[in-house]
């Protein structure tokens, strides 16, 4: 039900100038953290901060904090009050990372400040970073094995680690030597705290300047602001219910087959409400969400579409989420949740989907799954450092977009401030050359771990668009001759001296019928080598000869591209009615690859054995059917799923 229109007391200008203050402040302290952290995690933007009001409302958030701590950092601030409630002072710092309180998981630890203005309590500043090590049973504290938190590392319940100014020593290294480098956890520890300071310090400015009555009036108004735009832009909308499910690989204690997250939107006059009924149930690994990260996963996935408001509680206001008990968006303690990025980027593509049958000039397919590696062991080159971890992620690309292509590979829709680390950072820090992700003599004891997903729920195309390609790892040991595909999720794998392992990371998914795109921009795509002479054949129908590969000059044959086009048109539908052990024991006979497989024949394997995955298949078939053959120009005597018209 839409709620009374708020009465504004600030002029127009002190508004602005305050909104935006506000901004800056968050901003501050994003510069302040990346200035002083430690970890080369939280270096290359792995962190957000948030300004937050008295009760714990989110007041601003800044202009690239990841989309993944959105919506969970006022969460955490929260539990801060339950614990302490009347019991803070001036110079108090608490910690806290416990995803079972609002949080994403146990990596993302918040140090959150209340700031004061003689005595009287006005405020929070909090800075959240991710944390390379938690401890827990593997270097890096991703544990796919884990089916609860004991394997993933320290849980901090909301804690004090400064007293009225006084540092708690004991506290911060009871926490840091609970990790496999517990320096660099100082070192965050320390850099976040100093950022929290600097929300403090310009609030006291402001203060100082305006008036406490008058920021504080800001910190009301700056969510009302928002909350009315917000509600304004949805009461435009229709009222009606739009649903759809994405998938998350499997459940390695219940074998093969796709685990689905189900996605509900209902709009009715200026709210929202997001029904998650009809998840799965929580699984055996460390692939579960609890609230916060789900919460989280809804409001990134909404924004999205809606760039220009600013970011705060006001726009929660206007949205409710709905999530059974024990799912896998709404797993509670001990249940395993490190994995949260999984069920959080499925769920933010289910929105992608359903706003863009509402928007469809902002319509985009499925983005690329983030995927993590993890490399651990011991590093002899610093006695005084026994430990290494080499955590790296890679960027992919977006769905495409309505008349648009998909953003190129620089960043994820997990958070788009997430930078690509820099491999010569990278060789510094550990003892690895990044050639071919060789592993040099200076490390031993050392295990790999990786996590991603998207290997068997490969990334999916809309209205008509095809399939990206499915995510996973090899590695290629020196005395062995072939190499063995590990899969899209393992950890703990011991590698040794002279071991190569290489991973690729998918593009985005197609927004259209492939078979419609503009001949000469997928020219184009070949000359950019996005897209390879085969696939341009394969997959668009578009015939392209290469003329100097040096120059990247390269002929479109139209010709030969309508009689492809009129090929594919004929065949496509047959493709998807084969049987599916057939294609398989085609793709292990080479006759048909991994692209065949997922783009032409709907059809999920064992990338490495070829072995067939009947549930997978049968799910992603469906899938194929609903995204893309329903928005197919239908042949002749065929309906829209390819069966016999009568």
């Amino acid at each position: 039900m839409s709620k009374v229109s708020p009465a504004f007391t600030l002029d127009p200008v002190t508004f602005e100038v305050l909104k935006n203050s506000f901004i800056n402040i968050v901003d501050q302290m994003a510069e302040q953290v990346r200035r002083t952290c430690y970890s080369f995690v939280v270096y290359n933007r792995d962190f957000s901060s948030a300004l937050c009001n008295a009760q714990g409302d989110t007041v601003a958030q800044g202009n690239q904090d990841i989309a993944a701590h959105v919506g969970t950092l006022h969460h955490s601030c929260k539990s801060v009050i339950e614990r302490f409630k009347d019991d803070m002072r001036p110079g108090d710092v608490f910690i806290t990372n416990d995803p079972y309180a609002g949080g994403t998981h146990f990596s993302d630890t918040r140090l959150i400040t209340p700031i004061f203005h003689k005595d009287e309590f006005i405020a929070f500043g909090q800075a959240n970073g991710h944390w390379a090590d938690m401890g827990g049973s593997v270097p890096g504290s991703f544990d796919v094995t884990a089916s609860e938190m004991f394997k993933e590392g320290i849980r901090i319940t909301p804690a004090r680690i400064y007293g009225g100014g006084e540092y708690r020593r004991d506290v911060a290294e009871l926490i840091a030597n609970n990790t496999r480098d517990p320096g660099a956890i100082i070192g965050d520890m320390e850099a976040q705290t100093e950022a929290t300071r600097v929300a403090e310090r310009e609030i006291l400015r402001l203060v100082e300047k305006y008036g406490r009555d008058t920021v504080v009036q800001g910190f009301a108004e700056v969510q009302d602001y928002v909350e009315q735009v917000t509600r304004r832009r949805i009461a435009e909308l229709p009222d009606g219910t739009w649903e759809t499910v994405d998938y998350v690989d499997r459940d390695p204690a219940a074998g093969e087959g796709m685990i689905p997250i189900c996605v509900k939107m209902t709009i009715k006059g200026d709210e929202i409400n997001y029904d998650l009924t009809g998840s799965h149930a929580t699984i055996g690994s460390l692939y579960n969400s609890a609230f916060g990260g789900t919460f989280a996963g809804v409001i990134a996935g909404m924004k999205t579409f809606f760039p220009d408001i600013p970011l705060n509680s006001g726009f929660y206001r206007c949205v409710s989420v709905t999530v059974p008990d024990d799912t896998i968006v709404s797993a509670r303690w001990p249940v395993a949740v490190s994995g949260f990025v999984m069920p959080f980027e499925k769920i933010m593509n289910c929105i992608f989907e359903l706003w863009s049958q509402l928007m469809p000039e902002r319509a985009m397919a499925c983005g690329f799954n983030i995927e993590y590696l993890q490399t651990g062991g011991k590093d002899r080159r610093f006695p005084g450092r026994p430990f290494f971890m080499f955590y790296d992620w890679l960027p992919g690309g977006w769905g495409g977009r309505k008349e648009k292509d998909g953003l190129g590979v620089l960043n994820s829709c997990f958070g788009v401030g997430l930078m690509s680390q820099p491999i010569e950072g990278q060789e510094r820090l550990c003892p690895i050359i990044v050639e071919e992700f060789q592993i040099l003599r200076a490390a031993d004891d050392t295990v790999i771990s990786y996590f991603c997903d998207r290997e068997r729920s490969v990334v999916w195309g809309i209205d008509g668009g095809l399939p990206s390609m499915p995510h996973g790892l090899w590695l290629h040991k020196e005395d062995e001759n072939k190499p063995e595909f590990l899969g899209a999720v393992f950890s703990d794998v011991p590698i040794s001296e002279g071991d190569r392992f290489c991973r690729s990371t998918a593009g985005g998914g197609g927004l259209g019928d492939p078979l419609e795109r503009n001949p000469q921009k997928v020219c184009e795509d070949v000359a950019d080598a996005y897209v390879s002479i085969e696939r341009a054949r394969k997959d668009y129908g578009v015939v392209v000869r290469e003329v100097d590969a040096d120059l990247a000059e390269y002929e479109l044959d139209l010709d030969a591209t309508r009689a492809a086009r009129a090929r594919i048109r004929e065949a496509r539908l047959g493709w998807l009615r084969e049987a599916p052990a057939s294609v398989a024991e085609r793709c292990r006979s080479g006759d048909l690859d991994t692209f065949d497989l997922v783009r032409h024949y709907g059809v999920i394997v064992d990338w490495g054995t070829g072995e067939l995955m009947p549930k997978s298949t049968e799910v992603f078939r469906s899938l194929l059917l609903k995204r893309a053959v329903a928005h197919w120009k239908k042949p002749v005597g065929e309906d829209a799923e390819g069966q016999a018209a009568e």
